[in-house]
């Protein structure tokens, strides 16, 4: 059994990794509940120097002395165990907790703990989950991968009753939680680093789902029929949501407007649940909030609070985020780092007004890259012009068979307008040579290529 962290209580908790997006909500949440936190990372960043404000220790640079002292070590599964950090916590006897026990650890007890899965949609729903518990008055304790204006931040300390977390797949992390009500979104290819295949992934969320109580919910995209599969055969209650006629849970009256949010009337085995408006566009959105207001049912909420919730809904940041309007031209960013997350970010795109659709995409992960490498090449067919920035390694070494470079032939004997811009200069020195004013330039990637879209707002005639 993994130490319980939450003994520590009144003593010093150390963070290796602070400033990634689920560390540096965890240790805000731990601060905020009285414990003494303290961290480290590679680099400084917007996170770490949020944390700093916190009066949180921050150590920029990975080293043994910073652990000294502290009563337990938290580190996410990119933190291998040679990490200098980590060994010295070794030899001092310190006890290590990884990230997910951590979170499994805050969930268990939790009358209604929802644990949201998906390959992709897990941020944004998640986050529409929290603004609508919150509107209707519930108070829940929220963990969400991203940053929710909503809540101030990525995390929220809240009551006993409700806990709304993201569930996420890699490494198998959502198997240490303790879920009462599991939502699996889609389940699709990613993270092939680290399954055999689709199937392994299908058989580890239907191992997440699993884990409910008997008297626990399953709610499941009801046309993804891996999903459909995995919450059917859950040994709890289920419900499926989604478009189709079998669908417990079925929107109907559907309508879009110009910017492609959807309005639709949510109907339950034959029960209209109420009319709602989702304030961000795209259909995946839509079904998304299916997500949200089938739990929110089951929580007993009131479905007006909650309709208005999801109306009045804006996004998470990196969400097809607009991050300024420069030289004209506006620019948006959005986390999507695979295929089908890549290509609803382009369906966003093509329906705001725009002249020359611009995509700059920062390709995450070399074995993301060369597994999926003939799905990317069909992901920006509906784009005008493509930039590609080198790959971030984030976690991996550079195992010398795959680059950026080796996509551009490929995709341009598709037909992609598609240019090699291996650094962010790069990337803005072309787009300011080339871009018009009406233009609409959207970056793709989870590393750091929000940083492009940072300078680019830094740099000259801006308005946001």
């Amino acid at each position: 059994m993994p130490e319980n962290v939450l003994a520590h209580r009144g003593g010093r908790v150390h963070f290796v990794g602070i400033g990634g997006s689920s560390m540096s909500g965890l240790a805000s949440l731990l601060a905020s509940e009285g414990f003494a936190v303290s961290g480290s990372d590679r680099t400084r960043s917007h996170k770490t120097d949020a944390l700093a404000a916190k009066g949180i220790e921050i150590h920029i640079g990975q080293r043994a002395e910073n652990v000294r002292g502290a009563d337990v070590i938290v580190y996410s599964a990119a933190i291998a165990e040679d990490n200098p950090e980590r060994a010295e916590a070794a030899r001092l006897g310190i006890p290590q907790v990884e990230r997910c026990d951590l979170i499994g650890q805050l969930m268990e007890g939790v009358p209604f703990a929802i644990g949201v899965s998906g390959t992709h949609g897990k941020t944004t729903t998640t986050s529409m989950l929290a603004q609508a518990f919150l509107s209707a008055g519930a108070d829940p304790t929220i963990h969400i991968g991203g940053e929710l204006d909503f809540i101030g931040g990525s995390t929220r300390r809240g009551g006993r009753h409700d806990f709304i977390v993201e569930a996420c797949e890699f490494h198998a992390s959502f198997l240490h939680f303790h879920p009462t009500v599991a939502i699996v979104l889609n389940i699709d290819e990613d993270h092939l680093d680290f399954f055999r295949d689709i199937d392994h992934i299908e058989q580890t969320f239907a191992e997440y789902v699993a884990l409910l109580p008997e008297d626990g919910w399953c709610i499941a995209w009801g046309d993804d029929p891996r999903a459909r599969r995995v919450c059917e055969g859950a040994k709890c209650n289920h419900l499926t949501y989604g478009l189709g006629e079998d669908c417990d849970l079925r929107a109907v009256d559907v309508v879009t407007d110009e910017r492609g949010c959807a309005t639709y009337t949510a109907v339950l085995r034959g029960e209209r649940l109420g009319r709602f408006h989702v304030g961000v566009s795209s259909q995946a959105n839509m079904l998304d909030s299916m997500a949200v207001v089938a739990a929110a049912h089951i929580r007993g909420l009131d479905m007006e609070k909650v309709a208005q919730a999801l109306s009045s809904f804006v996004g998470a940041h990196r969400r097809f985020e607009l991050t300024s309007v420069t030289d004209g031209v506006r620019c948006y960013t959005d986390y999507g780092h695979n295929p089908a997350e890549i290509k609803n970010a382009i369906q966003i795109a093509k329906l705001q007004p725009h002249g020359t659709l611009w995509s700059v995409w920062q390709p995450h992960t070399y074995s993301r890259t060369k597994t999926l490498f003939n799905a990317f090449l069909e992901t920006f067919d509906g784009v005008d012009r493509l930039l590609i920035t080198d790959i971030c390694a984030a976690r991996e070494a550079d195992p010398g068979d795959i680059s950026s470079e080796m996509l551009i032939e490929p995709l341009r004997a598709r037909g992609v307008d598609a240019v090699l811009t291996p650094t962010f200069d790069d990337a803005e020195a072309y787009l300011r040579a080339h871009w018009q004013p009406g233009d609409l330039m959207i970056s793709h990637g989870c590393g750091d290529i929000d940083l492009l879209n940072e300078q680019i707002a830094n740099h000259g005639d801006t308005v946001r």
